[in-house]
């Protein structure tokens, strides 16, 4: 077991760690997956512990915004973690995307705690051979 002052220590160095890796507005950053396919731009994020209701997914120009926040599931008491991981609050990811993906048109779904964003892409022009003749 350890001694009541080694776990605050602890917990105390646990905290700096957790906040030295935080953007100055204090909100953590989702991690994704992003990668394209023949027909569409697709997103993926595990979102563990938070509902489809929490999400906030939103477009400025052509940066696509996730915002969301985790909240804790017991703030009863103080505890006494010997270990501490897990992000509890507010976090976003702003990601960049391709000319081609067609935001109006996306799709959202979130299944076994994985949020998953298709995007269509805009359909190029197909490319068409102009036959030349000789006079």
């Amino acid at each position: 077991m350890f001694k009541k002052s080694h776990s605050k220590k602890i917990e105390k160095d646990n905290e700096q760690n957790q906040n030295q890796w935080l953007p100055e507005n204090n909100e953590g950053e989702l991690a994704i997956d992003a990668y394209e396919t023949e027909k569409e731009i697709v997103i993926q994020s595990t979102i563990a512990g938070i509902s489809a209701s929490d999400l906030d997914i939103s477009t400025e120009d052509d940066m696509l915004i996730i915002k969301g926040s985790r909240n804790k599931p017991d703030c009863e008491e103080v505890k006494n973690y010997f270990q501490q991981e897990c992000y509890w609050g507010p976090f976003s990811k702003k990601i960049i995307l391709p000319e081609k993906a067609k935001i109006e048109s996306a799709k959202a779904t979130v299944t076994n705690g994985v949020l998953t964003l298709k995007i269509p892409k805009i359909q190029a022009i197909s490319k068409k051979k102009i036959a030349i003749k000789d006079k």
